[in-house]
């Protein structure tokens, strides 16, 4: 397993389709990216689009073959790495001339890097000591990991052809972990949207994610987290079974892309203090349960410490913001995510939403309650699956049909599981809506609920397809994308170049909005999400709520306090608008402490 990472950065997992080769564009250049397991039938797609790209051979795995999301899974994996295999043998016998691959692989790598240091100086350098710079060069160019992305709670069971429920292993997550495992990869699966116990006991089946004779990991485990406790409850559970976290993921839970798992007003800053001042303490003591657990189950141990690292995303917008989490947290990388979209070298998102994102005013982007799991979603108002949902609405036909059924999970109206996006549960909650509210203004409030539900299955999924010219099946086409709020600032298509010249600051692709630093940005979204919740329950409000809110507030003003402590460690790096934050803080302080929360009725004061 090569440990080594040439960037600082990694680009997440983004959707379903926008991120879905992207390996295939960026590892052989050093930069590690992740993309979804959760839709086969779009890994499919795209192992027969690259294996006819690629001239190699392709064989149909149906869905009904037996395991066949597994294998569709594995099949794709392993043509990714077999391609990327090929990538990297034919850039190492590149010669180090302007404009080849070779050059280009070591002109992206940071200034910090030795190996960048070693190029500039081979660069500058003639006849012998040109010649063995360059053998030394080639010995470290390694390519970025090609990780996996599974979202744990997406995790439906399936059915056999008879309509028997198929046994647990078959279930969407199990199976897509299995893919994995199989596959010829040696890399980190991804955990997102928390704890699924079930999920969890299953890596003990599989001897790639347990040390092997050399003490090394063939497969990682990736935890992608939003506090410090909920890494420490998961990274136990799993070291109890003899299962080490490789890295922790943090995640802010509102400056981000995809869904938003909020926080109870924990802020990005001081959840990674905790990780900085507790990270020898978690370290030692899951690596003590890991290692009593290996023993108990008579595996080998590890030979040597192995690495846990730690990683934040999230609302990074600028080198000096990235340079300082980096420096200040003592953290081993950042995620750059949604500037990414604005990158067709590296992701796919079709021409018209492409057009779309490089002209988007702020308001463009929004927190959404789209998503069928019930966990707000980021939105993005011109995309063309919005405004197919409002045409379906228009046409008194809400819903969508539901083919991949990735997201059924309600059984209100039927035995089998079924999506609140699709036209099935969107027709039966309607009709019981108009039997429940016979007034026609509630009447109305609920339907527009009910039929905000959109179909994120075919939606994530359709830019994959569009941007390489697959007939998308049931000539769905409609796009939805869910950028983070950070795109705003962003808005020129670009090249690989410049987003990492951008991120390393060497360039700057901020257009000519203000922006002001990630701490501010997601400080704001959270006093909006807490704004906004108070009003959606200022019929409802219970003295539970009340003082749930007023944790969360709290929670926001110990935050301020913490920011106001770093800023003297901020002011030493460009780009973080030390001056805005000041004021901000002193506003958002003001704002939050006049809120008024009532058991009967809450009040926003007027500022």
């Amino acid at each position: 397993m090569n440990d080594t990472h040439q960037h600082t950065f990694h680009i997440p997992v983004m959707g379903l389709g926008f991120t879905i080769d992207t390996p295939l564009k960026v590892a052989r250049f050093g930069i590690s990216s992740a993309l979804s397991l959760a839709d086969d039938h779009l890994v499919e797609q795209m192992r027969e689009f690259y294996a006819t790209q690629f001239g190699q051979p392709f064989t149909r795995i149906s869905q009904k073959a037996e395991d066949g999301r597994a294998k569709r899974i594995t099949a794709y994996l392993d043509l990714l790495q077999d391609i990327i295999d090929a990538q990297m043998e034919q850039l190492c016998t590149n010669a180090f001339e302007a404009n080849s691959e070779l050059d280009r692989y070591f002109e992206l790598l940071p200034e910090r890097s030795p190996a960048k240091r070693d190029y500039l100086a081979m660069c500058a350098s003639n006849g012998d000591q040109r010649a063995k710079l360059a053998v030394k060069l080639r010995a470290t160019v390694t390519a970025g990991a090609v990780d996996v992305n599974i979202m744990t709670k997406v995790d439906k069971t399936n059915y056999a052809p008879d309509g028997t429920a198929l046994p647990p292993e078959y279930s969407d997550a199990l199976a897509a972990l299995r893919g994995f495992a199989q596959s010829k990869l040696r890399s980190s699966v991804i955990l997102s949207a928390g704890l699924n116990p079930r999920l969890y006991s299953y890596f003990e089946q599989f001897d790639d994610f347990f040390p092997a004779s050399d003490g090394a990991l063939a497969k990682r485990i990736t935890l992608k987290v939003s506090d410090y406790r909920s890494a420490l409850i998961q990274g136990k559970l799993l070291a109890k079974k003899g299962l080490w976290v490789s890295e922790f993921r943090i995640e802010s839970g509102l400056n981000c892309g995809g869904h938003a798992f909020v926080s109870d007003g924990m802020l990005l800053g001081p959840i990674m203090e905790a990780f900085k001042t507790q990270r020898e303490g978690l370290y030692a003591e899951l690596k003590s349960l890991c290692d009593a657990a290996l023993g108990r189950k008579q595996r080998l141990g590890f030979q040597t410490d192995p690495v846990q690292r730690i990683t934040v995303q999230g609302g990074i917008g600028t080198a000096g913001e990235d340079r300082f989490l980096l420096d200040y947290y003592q953290l081993d990388g950042t995620g750059w995510g949604s500037p990414f979209l604005l990158v067709p070298e590296a992701t796919n998102v079709d021409s018209d939403t492409l057009g779309k994102l490089a002209n988007a005013a702020p308001g463009d982007f929004y927190l959404s309650d789209a998503s069928p799991l019930g966990v707000p979603f980021h939105n993005f108002r011109p995309s063309s699956s919005e405004e197919q949902r409002k045409q379906r609405v228009v046409r008194n036909r809400p819903g969508s049909p539901c083919h991949k059924k990735f997201l059924s999970f309600n059984t209100e109206f039927t035995d089998k599981p079924i999506c609140t996006a699709s036209r099935q549960y969107q027709h039966l909650k309607l009709k019981e809506a108009r039997m429940k509210f016979p007034d026609e203004q509630a009447y109305q409030k609920a339907a527009a609920a009910i039929v905000e539900k959109d179909c994120l299955c075919e939606g994530l999924a359709a830019p994959a397809v569009l941007t390489n010219g697959i007939p998308p099946k049931h000539n769905l086409k409609a796009v939805t994308i869910c950028p983070g709020p950070n795109l705003a600032y962003f808005s020129q298509i670009t090249s690989l170049k410049e987003m990492v010249g951008h991120i390393y600051g060497t360039a700057n692709l901020l257009n000519g909005r203000f922006r002001s630093n990630l701490f501010v940005n997601e400080l704001r979204l959270y006093i909006d999400y807490l704004k906004k919740e108070i009003e959606k329950y200022q019929h409802d409000f219970t003295e539970k709520r009340s003082t749930h809110y007023q944790a969360f507030r709290d929670n926001l003003l110990g935050g301020i306090a913490y920011y106001r402590s770093i800023m003297p460690a901020m002011q030493h790096y460009a780009q973080t608008n030390i001056d805005d934050m000041k004021s901000a803080m002193a506003a958002a302080e003001k704002t939050l402490l006049q809120l008024v929360f009532s058991a009967k009725k809450p009040m926003v004061q007027p500022t």
